[in-house]
């Protein structure tokens, strides 16, 4: 499952990462996020740092502007097809034009099994009309479109189930947090990440939301390959 790599990751890092040496200064914002698939390591707490805070406008949001589910290595499956192939707890069947049918998911918004695909949602971890509030609706459609089928980082896109994805729907950690309360900091974590990699903002109240559910997790490291 694409989310426990993200745990056994965090982990691995955590063991390499070394202190910096007593002479070196602590690189400025501006120095650390520069340039597209630059891959930045921080602890969490001082990725959330690295996210600008400004305000939010979804003046002229439309969910149509950010094009998806799209195949795009043509293979015949689409990025809904790929994220619950990867996902899978247990394989699914693949038929003609990549029909999914059988096959096991967890959902570790609300800590549940889920049997066959038709019970799940692929989830945009930062939804599409955040992301559009935080800075989207200055991006070119490309850019949208590649927001919107992500499969460049495990954490930007996730399988659960529909109940808990229509329940959480466009808000952001300010008003909902996955009920499996296990589940929250690793949720944390990746929103800061998936915020960094497409260099989008996060509101004060946001910020703030953040920084008090990180008050009571790991400040586990966090690696970031920018996207934009």
């Amino acid at each position: 499952m694409r989310f426990a790599r993200t745990f056994s990751a965090a982990a691995a890092l955590a063991a390499v990462l070394l202190p910096a040496p007593a002479t070196a200064h602590a690189a400025p914002a501006s120095a650390l996020l520069r340039d597209p698939g630059q891959t930045v390591t921080l602890p969490v707490r001082e990725a959330l740092t690295q996210i600008p805070v400004a305000g939010e406008d979804r003046t002229g949001y439309e969910r149509t502007a950010f094009k998806h589910w799209v195949d795009a290595d043509r293979d015949g499956c689409t990025t809904r097809a790929e994220v619950l192939k990867a996902e899978a707890v247990i394989a699914p069947e693949q038929g003609p034009r990549c029909a999914l049918s059988g096959g096991q998911w967890y959902s570790p918004y609300d800590d549940r099994y889920i049997q066959g695909p038709t019970g799940l949602d692929i989830d945009h971890l930062v939804p599409l009309a955040e992301a559009w509030d935080s800075g989207a609706s200055t991006w070119s459609a490309a850019e949208r479109e590649a927001y919107a089928n992500d499969l460049g980082d495990d954490r930007a896109l996730i399988a659960v189930s529909a109940a808990s994805n229509r329940s959480k729907a466009d808000q952001d950690p300010t008003t909902w947090m996955p009920p499996a309360e296990g589940y929250r900091c690793q949720y944390a974590t990746d929103w800061i990440a998936d915020k960094l990699r497409w260099r989008l903002t996060a509101d004060e109240a946001e910020t703030a939301a953040l920084t008090d559910i990180l008050s009571r997790c790991s400040n586990v490291p966090v690696a970031v390959t920018l996207a934009r």
